[in-house]
């Protein structure tokens, strides 16, 4: 055989070798492949997988303790930040871009490249992000009774603990981690909110599962509904954020639509000392008026827990708002007088003639445990506040809270009673409807009880005795509404009038 010959053979053997290795590393990287369905694409990547890196899967870590190599080595499946946790002070949207894709190409670089899913407590709007519109809260959406407007997703995820959650599932916490990890598993737990020590707990986990303790079926169940959820979100054809969006936090575009669940997501609880003697809607062009309380000019208080911070903030530099206070100096003719006091005398609201005054007071923020309480009272001035000036001058009174508190001892002397819960960083949609741009329309969507001696209290109970009653709520009208109603009634009754007095001058002159 000719040494050309001899070549040929061998280019051609190195093409069909390398044509056969083309097709097996496709074969290889079918859970990579898109046009997969993502069944198949989970089995076989978890076909792949060793118990190592499914046990990885299964866990969350803090970012303050994530990096690029963690993510890479300890094949982690999430990283999130817990409240406050950010990549630092007023960190811009850009900044949580790029701390989130450092991490995600940590483990992009890992053996199968799995990316991990990142995990944040966006309770009511992105509340970690500084400048990010904050909504607000739960229990204030649910008083708009407008389910549309509330966002509810139906997801086929995975279940995850809260934080350090397991390590309670033993008292005191965390004094048999082993036994907490088996017991967590084996109820159902896919995902582990670690957050820290997650050494610790891919090592006992990794021994029960060795042990035959933990069965690989369940380990292979856990693991299967996470990849679900990443290959259903498209991070692994998507796995980098970026700054395409950046400018968008924030938007005015956020800002109205949160402004306008505000408006529609307070309630009306007294309007008048008597009915025929409404107070609302407030006058726009007075000569004085009196903003009063620990609320109305405190953007932290008005936005309560998981804001900035886990046990939110006091004081208006941690993030970007509308206090109610400069919603109200926008919303009043440019001849009003606006005078604020946090805690006014007596003497003071005496001595000013103000016209009316709007009084904001409520809770302190606080979030989960931290806001325990037997007495549900507002904070220690508010009581003094409402005393001294709804005794001296008509008054509004907002209450700023993230549930019903003790109010039924100061409600003789209050003429108009807003509940306005925890309404997020848009103050304008409070004075929306405090003014008649808008009608009050929320309803309660709790009881508001008379006493805490009462509690719990619920519809149905034979002890059913509220200060307002659950689906309770005033309405008002705009307004604009209430001047066309009046123009058109005023209408009417000319013609009417005029059609009276026809009548007459004919009667007069046809033949009785």
């Amino acid at each position: 055989m000719s040494r050309a010959l001899v070549h040929l053979l061998g280019v051609l053997w190195l093409c069909c070798w390398l044509a056969s290795t083309g097709e097996s590393q496709i074969e290889y990287l079918r859970y990579k492949d898109p046009k997969q369905p993502v069944p198949t694409r989970v089995r076989d990547l978890m076909s792949r997988m060793t118990l190592e890196e499914k046990i990885g899967q299964m866990v969350q870590i803090d970012r303050s303790v994530a990096n690029a190599n963690v993510m890479k080595t300890s094949f982690i499946g999430s990283v999130l930040s817990g409240g406050g946790s950010e990549p630092l002070p007023r960190a811009t949207a850009e900044d949580w871009v790029n701390m989130i894709n450092d991490f995600q190409k940590g483990a992009l670089e890992s053996r199968l490249g799995i990316p991990m899913i990142y995990g944040i407590d966006a309770v009511h709007g992105h509340n970690n992000v500084y400048n990010a519109t904050i909504f607000p809260h739960n229990v204030g959406l649910g008083c708009t009774r407008q389910v549309q407007q509330i966002c509810s997703f139906i997801y086929q995820g995975f279940v995850i603990s809260d934080w350090q959650g397991i390590d309670r599932l033993t008292s005191p916490p965390s004094s048999n981690y082993t036994y907490s990890v088996q017991a967590s598993i084996e109820a159902g737990v896919d995902m582990v909110m670690v957050p820290f020590e997650y050494g610790k707990f891919i090592q006992d986990l990794t021994l029960l599962v060795k042990s035959n303790i933990i069965p690989m079926e369940r380990i292979d169940d856990a693991v299967e509904r996470i990849l679900l959820v990443k290959f259903t979100m498209g991070l692994f054809e998507n796995p980098l954020a970026d700054t395409s969006l950046v400018n968008e936090l924030g938007s005015q575009e956020h800002r109205d639509l949160a402004r306008e669940a505000v408006r529609k997501s307070l309630v009306l609880l007294k309007n008048g000392k008597n009915e025929s003697a409404s107070l609302l809607p407030l006058p726009k062009k007075v000569p004085k008026i009196l903003v009063a309380g620990s609320h109305a000019d405190n953007l932290g208080y008005q936005c309560g827990g998981w804001t900035i911070k886990w046990q939110g903030f006091s004081g208006n530099s941690d993030t970007r708002g509308t206090t109610i206070l400069n919603a109200i100096k926008s919303a009043v003719d440019t001849s009003t007088e606006v005078v604020f006091r946090d805690n006014p005398d007596n003497e003071f609201v005496k001595s000013n003639n103000f016209e009316y005054a709007i009084v904001v007071v409520g809770e302190p923020p606080y979030a989960e445990t931290a806001g325990d309480s037997t007495t549900l009272t507002m904070m220690e001035s508010g009581p003094n506040v409402i005393n001294n000036v709804c005794g001296t001058v008509k008054c509004v009174v907002v209450i700023i809270s993230g549930r019903p508190i003790v109010i039924e001892p100061y409600i003789s002397s209050i003429d108009a009673l807003v509940a306005a819960w925890l309404p997020g960083t848009e103050g304008q949609g409070m004075t929306d409807v405090l003014f008649g741009d808008y009608g009050f329309t929320g309803k309660l969507a709790r009881t508001w009880f008379k006493s805490v001696d009462q509690l719990p209290m619920n519809v149905g109970d034979p002890h059913y005795d509220p200060l307002f009653p659950f689906g309770f709520g005033l309405t008002t009208e705009s307004v604009k509404d209430l001047v066309a109603r009046s123009t058109s009634a005023a209408v009417g009754a000319r013609a009417c009038i005029f059609t009276i007095i026809v009548t007459l001058i004919i009667s007069l002159y046809l033949p009785g």
